[in-house]
C-alpha cells in the first residue's frame, strides 16, 4: 500500500493479488487516531462535557465512524475503486473535480493545522534552551522542510510514520501518568471552557475530525481481501482507537485546564528531544496530506505538473498556518463534518443502487460531465447540516449525521426512478 501502489491502481480496479488481511488496514486507520490534533480536539471536549461527557461523545463519535468506515470499505473491496474514481462515477467528470478540489483545500487546511503545531513544538524547544525564536520563522521552516520532502520524495518518510505513532502514543501515556500523580484525577468540566459545545456538537467534531479519512477509506480499504475483514479492521480502529485518544486527552485537559500538550511535556520538563519526537509525526502527515491532495488535483487537472499543486498546497497551508487556524480547529473540524458525509453518503447508495452487480471497470465508461443529482443532493445535505449546527435546526442533535442522513434521503428520492429502471 505504498505511493507507487497508488499511482499503478489510480485509474484501474486493484487486482485480487496484492490484497492484505484487513486487521491491517485497520492498524493503519488506528494510527490516524493519536496525533496532536486529536489531543487538542479531545482537550477541547473534555473541558467543555467533563470527562465522562468527553468519553461518552468519543465513544458514540466512534461507532458512528466504524459505520461509515465499513459502508465506505465495503464499497471499496467490492470495486477495488480508489476514492477518486468512486466519486467520479457518481459525480461526473466535471463534478468529481469539484469535489476533489474541495477535498485538496480540506488537505491544506490540515497542512496548516499541523504546521501550527510544529511551530509551537520548536518554539517551547527553543525556548526551554534559551534560544530566540518566532512562531512565525519555525512555520515556515517547517513548511518548507515538509514540502521539499513530499516533491523530491523521501522514501524515509513511510519507515518514520512507522516509528513515529509508537513514540507519540508513548509520550502521550507519560503526559497522562505524570498528570495523575502531580494533580490527581480531574472529572469535572472548566467553569468557562476556551470551546463551549453540548454533546451533540462534540460528537460532530470529532466525526468531522476523522470523517476525511472515512471518505477516502478506499483508497486503502480496496486492498483488503474480503468484505468482512474489512468491517473487522473498522471494529479494530475507531472503536478503540478514538475513545483511548479522547481519554488520554481529557485527563491532562481537566487536571490542568492546558489543551497544548506541547506546552504541557515543557512544564513537566521532559526535555527538547522530546519536544523534537512530537514533531516527527506532524513532519510525516502533512507530507502525506500534501501528496494526496497533489495526487487529487493532478489527476483532476492533468495538464499541471504534480509539484505545482505541492507547493501551491504548501504555500496555502503555511498562510492560514500563520493566520490562526489552530485558534479556529473546533469550527473547522466541525465544517468538515457538514460537507464530508454526504459525499461518501453518496458514493455508497450507488454502490448498492445503480451499480449493484455492475463491473467495476466498466461502470467507469459514459460518464457524464455533471451528474446534477449529485451535485445538487451534496449542496442541499450540507446546508441542512449548516443548519444543524450554525441555527439548532436538528434531528439528531449531531449536525454531521443531520447531513450524512439528508444525503440520504434526498439522493435516493432523487435517483428512485431510475432504481426502478435497474
Amino acid at each position: 500500500m505504498s505511493h507507487e501502489a497508488d499511482d499503478a491502481y489510480a485509474h484501474s480496479p486493484v487486482p485480487v493479488g496484492v490484497t492484505v488481511p484487513g486487521w491491517r488496514v485497520g492498524l493503519i486507520v488506528a494510527s490516524f487516531s493519536i496525533g496532536l490534533p486529536d489531543f487538542l480536539n479531545g482537550a477541547h471536549n473534555a473541558l467543555a462535557l467533563g470527562l465522562s461527557g468527553a468519553i461518552l461523545a468519543a465513544l458514540v463519535a466512534g461507532a458512528i465512524l466504524w459505520l461509515g468506515g465499513s459502508m465506505t470499505a465495503i464499497v471499496s473491496v467490492r470495486t477495488r475503486l480508489s476514492t477518486y474514481l468512486l466519486v467520479r462515477r457518481s459525480f461526473g467528470t466535471g463534478g468529481a473535480a469539484l469535489i476533489n478540489t474541495v477535498i485538496a483545500l480540506i488537505h491544506f487546511c490540515w497542512f496548516g493545522v499541523n504546521a501550527s503545531f510544529f511551530g509551537e513544538a520548536m518554539q517551547q524547544a527553543a525556548q526551554a534552551n534559551g534560544i530566540a525564536g518566532s512562531f512565525t520563522g519555525f512555520v515556515i521552516l517547517g513548511s518548507v522542510l515538509m514540502m521539499a520532502s513530499t516533491v523530491i520524495g523521501f522514501r524515509a518518510l513511510d519507515r518514520l510514520a512507522l516509528v513515529a505513532v509508537p513514540v507519540l502514543a508513548a509520550i502521550l501515556i507519560a503526559v497522562v501518568v505524570v498528570t495523575i500523580r502531580r494533580h490527581g484525577l480531574a472529572t469535572a468540566p472548566a467553569a468557562t471552557p476556551p470551546e463551549p459545545m453540548s454533546l451533540g456538537y462534540a460528537i460532530s467534531a470529532l466525526i468531522g475530525a476523522y470523517m476525511l479519512a472515512v471518505a477516502t477509506m478506499p483508497d486503502l480499504s480496496r486492498y483488503t481481501s474480503t468484505a468482512r475483514g474489512a468491517v473487522a479492521g473498522m471494529a479494530l480502529s475507531f472503536p478503540i482507537a478514538t475513545p483511548l485518544m479522547m481519554t488520554a486527552a481529557a485527563i491532562p485537559a481537566l487536571a490542568t485546564g492546558e489543551a497544548s500538550v506541547m506546552k504541557l511535556v515543557g512544564s513537566y520538563g521532559f526535555g527538547t528531544p522530546i519536544l523534537f519526537l512530537l514533531v516527527l509525526p506532524t513532519w510525516t502527515v502533512n507530507a502525506l496530506n500534501l501528496y494526496s491532495s497533489s495526487l487529487s488535483l493532478g489527476s483532476t487537472f492533468p495538464r499541471v505538473r504534480q509539484w505545482i499543486f505541492t507547493v501551491a498546497g504548501g504555500v496555502i497551508g503555511t498562510a492560514l498556518a500563520l493566520l490562526g487556524i489552530l485558534q479556529a480547529f473546533i469550527p473547522f473540524v466541525l465544517f468538515l463534518g457538514l460537507i464530508i458525509p454526504p459525499i461518501a453518503a453518496i458514493y455508497v447508495i450507488d454502490q448498492f443502487t445503480r451499480f449493484r452487480g455492475a463491473d467495476p471497470a466498466r461502470s467507469l465508461l459514459d460518464m457524464p460531465r455533471f451528474d446534477w443529482r449529485a451535485i445538487a443532493t451534496w449542496l442541499i445535505s450540507v446546508a441542512v447540516g449548516a443548519m444543524a449546527a450554525y441555527r439548532g435546526w436538528t434531528v439528531t442533535t449531531v449536525p454531521a449525521l443531520d447531513a450524512a442522513i439528508a444525503a440520504a434521503a434526498i439522493y435516493c428520492a432523487l435517483r428512485r426512478p431510475s432504481f426502478r429502471a435497474t
